[in-house]
């Protein structure tokens, strides 16, 4: 396993540089790279303010949302056995989407209230699908079902605020689809502690939730709380994912793709998986962004239209390859 910890170590590094150097500004690498090799000092201060106040904020909220996402992904698909089970497919990116705007209303130029009321969004909206599921029969099926039903009410609700108070999102399609261009130092400043409190959660979970692999009643019988464990599991993957949203928006499909990809790696603990979930989503996020602000250059597509035309056959792949392993 070391070895992919070192590969994604270095492929992150690589991720954040290249972020950091391209773009759809008419500043060269050269310029980009000189200003950050010299500092405050740098003589360019053009370069170095499109460094930092452009470029870095937009990487460092790529770096924490595919961070977060991903681990999000990995944390609903081990609490509720199910691999398709991911923030954007069961509603909580949604519903934390939705308070997010809710709370632009009520606290303008507020940015704490944002990050705050994504939290609480996207609690919201997990408890809604449970709810649900459990009134429906507890499947998989009905978990997913319940969380697209969820997920295209709180859409339904975000549309009609947008188009009511549109100048509440300066970029109505970059927050719909998810994109980084408008991700501030400040911003950025308020979300950390949600996400550093969401990977801690994960972490100190992460032996009870090695345990799920036995079944609830062997696990229960080595003396795990099964049911606090499992959510302590939701409510980490709710506050990674509602941060997430609050900086960059409705992003889809990174806790789909990065969590299933990862378990082809052969990494035996939740622990190791989680990591390489931090490692991995980042770097996945961050090129994403990069192709998404470069390919059709001078123009600037969102980064969640690039994912909605990766994730969508990624996600047709994993039912059929589900179905075949059901099959078996």
């Amino acid at each position: 396993m070391k070895g992919w910890y070192a590969a994604g170590g270095l492929l992150l590094l690589l991720a954040i540089f290249f972020s950091l150097m391209l773009g759809s500004r008419d500043v060269t690498s050269g310029r980009l790279f000189a200003a950050l090799i010299n500092g405050p000092g740098a003589p360019d201060q053009t370069a170095r303010i499109i460094l930092m106040n452009v470029r870095l904020p937009r990487t460092l909220g790529a770096v924490l949302c595919g961070m977060g996402l991903a681990c999000a992904g990995l944390l609903l698909q081990s609490a509720l056995n199910n691999v398709l089970a991911a923030p954007g497919i069961i509603g909580i990116n949604a519903g934390a989407g939705l308070a997010v705007l809710a709370a632009s209303i009520a606290f303008p130029g507020f940015v704490f209230a944002r990050s705050a009321a994504a939290f609480a969004g996207s609690l919201l909206a997990a408890g809604l699908v449970c709810l649900i599921a459990n009134k429906a029969g507890i499947s998989k099926t009905s978990l997913i079902l319940a969380g697209v039903a969820v997920s295209s009410l709180m859409n339904g609700f975000i549309n009609g605020i947008i188009t009511w108070r549109p100048e509440l999102v300066s970029d109505k399609t970059a927050f719909s689809l998810g994109g980084l261009s408008l991700v501030s130092l400040s911003a950025l400043k308020f979300s950390i502690p949600f996400f550093a409190g969401g990977i801690l959660i994960a972490l100190i979970i992460s032996g009870g939730i090695d345990l799920f692999a036995l079944g609830d009643e062997a696990a229960a019988g080595i003396g795990l709380n099964v049911m606090a464990c499992r959510n302590l599991a939701v409510f980490a993957a709710t506050i990674l994912a509602g941060a997430a949203v609050s900086l960059c928006g409705l992003l889809s499909f990174v806790g789909l793709i990065i969590p299933n990809l990862i378990r082809l790696l052969p990494a035996e603990h939740f622990r190791s998986r989680l990591v390489l979930c931090m490692l991995y989503g980042s770097s996945f996020l961050v090129f994403c962004d990069i192709i998404a602000r470069t390919l059709f250059y001078p123009y600037e597509l969102p980064a969640g239209l690039l994912l909605s035309v990766l994730g969508s056959p990624f996600f047709i792949w994993i039912l059929i390859r589900r179905r075949r392993r059901l099959s078996v």
